[in-house]
């Protein structure tokens, strides 16, 4: 799939209270897509700030009055007080974290926010999927309002893909819309769910049935807030990075191949380029289909069966990029079936999510796959009660809308249900 990138520029910045925006040092990179900026204080303070500089990526999401930025580098929580000011957004401000990254991130956002003359309050949720509900947000309600928010106040959602959906949904909707900036402290959220403005909650019928289309103001990637992510919990986001692999870039999915044990590794460099990547490609699909009238469809790739497998399992046995991880297979198995996806296609996507440590399969018995498909019936991409499925021609090609049989969906069942099929459980 061709589309046009967003560039990635490569920024060198002072610490927090460099007021300094004169650049000493330009540098571009050969090739089109590649420009890079390094920007030093020119300053007599210039030798000591440019020993504490830190180094981003930045990637813009092009929509109009609505573009943003995402800044994607080690150390720049630091900075969230900063980047803010810079937004021009009200001084009253709300931290919206879970009960296991506030412990953790909340006090350092927090001092970033008051030392460039903001004034946070802290919203402490539950941890995990459960707490994307309706009774969460209207707990979050109540304490803005107890806060005293008001229309110029804005949100920062600080934690994975649960607390951006559940606190970008409840910017989405209190006082009819307030401002609200992203700082994904989980791979997967930085990858996915932080960009491109999908906030939401579940409802007990099915994941993300309540929600809007709502745009950040930014998207702040501190990457060593991955640190602190168990392996389960890391390795969860590499399903969502493979994907971007298997539905654009041949060429990334390669590089992946290539780099997964220093992905693995965690090692920064090889992190900071593949979150780049991953949000390059997403910027562009969300700039070209905002609200999934067509293109970004492709990034529900391996999410009908994932969803569905998180909804019957009460969203408490796998995390979502396991359930997706699964979902990849059911899809590359109707991908064969239907599109004619090359055999070597099919074994190289298994294997690179086996090499993620990611399960390909579940232990399903027949009542639970009944139940799985049942549920498959509530996508969000069902039309006129049939279900559609984002396939893959080849690796780097994919084409939405497809409708599949009954019958070939319960082969792809099957095939996941196969406990063969299944090289590791998850764990803890």
């Amino acid at each position: 799939m061709q589309i046009g990138l967003p560039t990635i520029h490569y920024e060198i910045s002072g610490p927090r209270g460099c007021a300094t925006k004169s650049p000493i040092l330009q540098k571009t990179e050969t090739g089109p897509r590649k420009t890079a900026r390094l920007d030093l204080c020119d300053s007599a303070c210039a030798p000591e700030r440019a020993a504490y500089a830190w180094r981003m990526r930045v990637v813009k999401v092009p929509l109009g009055k609505r573009s943003y930025r995402i800044l994607i580098g080690r150390g720049l929580l630091d900075q969230l007080g900063h980047e803010c000011v810079k937004l021009g957004l009200g001084k009253r401000c709300a931290v919206i974290s879970d009960q296991n990254v506030a412990p953790i991130y909340a006090d350092t956002a927090q001092t970033s926010l008051r030392a460039a003359g903001f004034e946070p309050v802290l919203v402490v949720v539950p941890a995990g999927e459960t707490a994307k509900s309706l009774r969460t947000v209207e707990s979050c309600y109540n304490q803005l309002a107890a806060h005293r928010l008001e229309r110029t106040s804005f949100i920062v959602a600080l934690g994975g893909g649960v607390v951006g959906d559940l606190a970008g949904f409840v910017a989405a909707t209190y006082l009819r819309g307030i401002q609200f900036v992203q700082v994904p402290t989980t791979l997967l959220a930085a990858v996915d769910s932080s960009v491109g403005g999908k906030v939401g909650v579940n409802l007990a019928a099915g994941k993300n049935l309540v929600g809007a289309f709502y745009q950040p103001r930014l998207v702040l990637c501190d990457i060593a807030t991955f640190d602190t992510l168990d392996a389960r919990e890391y390795r969860a986001g590499l399903a969502e990075v493979i994907k971007y692999g298997i539905i654009y870039d041949a060429g990334f999915f390669n590089r992946l191949e290539r780099h997964m044990p220093k992905l693995l590794a965690r090692e920064p460099q090889t992190l900071a380029g593949v979150v780049a990547r991953c949000c390059q490609i997403k910027a562009d699909v969300v700039a070209k289909d905002e609200t999934e009238g067509g293109l970004r469809q492709i990034l529900n790739f391996g999410h009908t069966v994932g969803h569905a497998l998180e909804a019957i399992s009460r969203y408490g046995k796998y995390l979502h990029g396991e359930a997706v991880a699964i979902g990849m297979v059911a899809a590359a198995h109707l991908s064969s079936a239907v599109l004619g996806l090359p055999a070597t296609d099919f074994e190289r996507i298994k294997r690179l999510i086996e090499a993620a440590g990611l399960p390909v399969g579940a232990r399903l018995n027949p009542q639970q796959k009944q139940r799985l498909f049942d549920a498959m019936r509530l996508d969000k991409k069902v039309r006129g009660g049939q279900i559609r499925f984002v396939l893959a021609r080849r690796i780097g090609k994919v084409i939405w809308g497809q409708h599949v049989n009954d019958e070939l969906v319960r082969q792809a069942l099957d095939v996941i249900a196969d406990t063969k099929s299944q090289t590791r459980k998850p764990k803890s």
